[in-house]
This record gives C-alpha cells, sequence and structure tokens, in this order.
C-alpha cells in the first residue's frame, strides 16, 4: 500500500515536470523578458519538497508497523513490487541522460529512483516474509529507502533554493571569474561582478569593466573579448557588461559598496 501511494504520488510529479518542460518552452515577452524558464526550477523545488513530506509519511507508517505489525500477503506483494520495478526501471532508462542537464527532468529521475528502490525493498521483504516470516523487514526496509530518497530530495531542494536566490553557481569561483576578465586587453578592473544561474546549465553575468582611455569602437572590441572569454572559460553565455573609463561613485554601484576590497568570495556575490 505505502509503495503503491508511493508510485500515485510519484505520477503526479511527473505530471508537474512535463507541464513545466512545456511552460518554459513559451518565448519571452514584454512582460517576461527572461521567459518562463525558471518555471522547471520552481517544479523541481515543488518535487524536492513533495519527496520530502513522503518520506515522513513513510517513516511514520513505519513506525506503527514496527509497534504493530500486520499480516502480510508475501506473493502478492512480490508480483506487485516485480511490476513495480521493471515499470520504474524503464523510466529511469529514459531520463536518466537528462537528468544531468535539469534541475526538474532530475526531480523527475529522483522520484523514479526512489520508486525504483522502494520496489527493490518490497521485493526484498516479500521473500523474507514468505520464506521466514521475517515481517519486521517491511517497515525496516522502508526506513532505509525513506532516508535515502530524502537525502537525493534534499540536494535538489537545495540547488533549486540556491538558483531562485541567485546565488554564485557552485562550480564557479567569483575571483576566478574576476581575474579571467582583467586578463583581457585593456581591462584595469572589474566591480559590480555578479553571476548567476537562470535555468539549468544557463549562466548570467552582469560586470563593470573598467578600462583604458580609448576610442568608442576599441570599447565594443574589448565588449567581445571578454564575451568569448567568459563563454570559452565559464560556459557563461548570458553577459551584460557596462565599459566604465573610470571606477564609477560608491552610489551608482550600491550593491558594491564596499565588495572592491572583498571581491572574489561567494559569500558576497
Amino acid at each position: 500500500m505505502s509503495d503503491a501511494g508511493h508510485m500515485f504520488t510519484d505520477s503526479l510529479a511527473l505530471l508537474l515536470s512535463l507541464m513545466a518542460v512545456r511552460i518554459a518552452l513559451r518565448p519571452a515577452s514584454a512582460e517576461n523578458t527572461y521567459g518562463y524558464m525558471r518555471t522547471e526550477i520552481l517544479a523541481a523545488l515543488a518535487n524536492g519538497t513533495t519527496l520530502i513530506v513522503l518520506c515522513f509519511v513513510i517513516l511514520y507508517e513505519a513506525i506503527q508497523r514496527i509497534m504493530d505489525p500486520a499480516p502480510i500477503e508475501g506473493p502478492l506483494m512480490l508480483v506487485v513490487a516485480i511490476a513495480g520495478f521493471g515499470a520504474n526501471a524503464a523510466g529511469i532508462y529514459l531520463l536518466h541522460d537528462r537528468s544531468a542537464d535539469s534541475l526538474n527532468v532530475r526531480g523527475a529521475f529522483l522520484h523514479m529512483m526512489g520508486d525504483l528502490l522502494s520496489s527493490a525493498a518490497v521485493i526484498v521483504g516479500a521473500l523474507l516474509i514468505m520464506f521466514f516470516d521475517f515481517r519486521i523487514a517491511d517497515p525496516i526496509l522502508s526506513i532505509l529507502i525513506a532516508a535515502i530518497i530524502a537525502y537525493g530530495a534534499w540536494k535538489l531542494m537545495r540547488q533549486s533554493v540556491s538558483i531562485l536566490l541567485e546565488s554564485t553557481p557552485a562550480h564557479l569561483e567569483l575571483e576566478d571569474v574576476r581575474k579571467g576578465l582583467l586578463g583581457v586587453e585593456s581591462v584595469k578592473e572589474v566591480h559590480d561582478l555578479h553571476i548567476w544561474t537562470l535555468t539549468s546549465g544557463m549562466y548570467a553575468l552582469s560586470a563593470h569593466v573598467v578600462v583604458e582611455d580609448v576610442l568608442v569602437s576599441e570599447c565594443a572590441k574589448i565588449t567581445e573579448q571578454c564575451e568569448q572569454m567568459l563563454k570559452e572559460r565559464f560556459s557563461i553565455t548570458h553577459t551584460t557588461i557596462q565599459i566604465e573609463c573610470e571606477t564609477c561613485t560608491e552610489e551608482a554601484c550600491v550593491y558594491t559598496a564596499g565588495t572592491n576590497h572583498r571581491v572574489g568570495t561567494k559569500k558576497d556575490s
């Protein structure tokens, strides 16, 4: 019954993920200039939250079963679990490649992985019950599976929240990016540097770049060199670079008042 309930909630989660993918494909508009890409992140957060709640439900039911063991039909339990295992294995095969590139798909993938582990646990539990009448194996395995699911769900939620808070991507160091920009010819200083994730695998950057006193036509070349370097070295493809001949006033760079001396730490991003 617990595995059936788990499968039902996961079917809803897969539907949510599919709807998010379709919405995310909508083009940008005057009201939503970035489009609807972050719908996938919201869906991933919702899926992660659902998984955490589900883990608590499974944990509660398992504890109740330990305190008051119930009669279990081993053969029926085994047949249903094998069918569920096959269905979940097929789902994991279909989602595996995409799960590395999209948090939304990863959320659906984790749901399917949780189902697969649950089905495997039910199979083991059914065999123990059928051959050894070891009924307590059912709730013990449920607690173990809940812990595994909760670990993956927590990571998914943490990544989703990080993106929604526009934190610096975990694989990038702000100081490394700043040094990369300073390595571009004619660039003297970089400040008001921000890097964030638009959606899974799509990163954006904005920065104020102080250059030597050059012609306006040269500024376009410097911007192009900065953009090319960011794309090749850091896979940052959406950039907004403000060229300056001297450092802007503190009022103009309100978000980095004091950051100029501490840039490079994720805490300041």
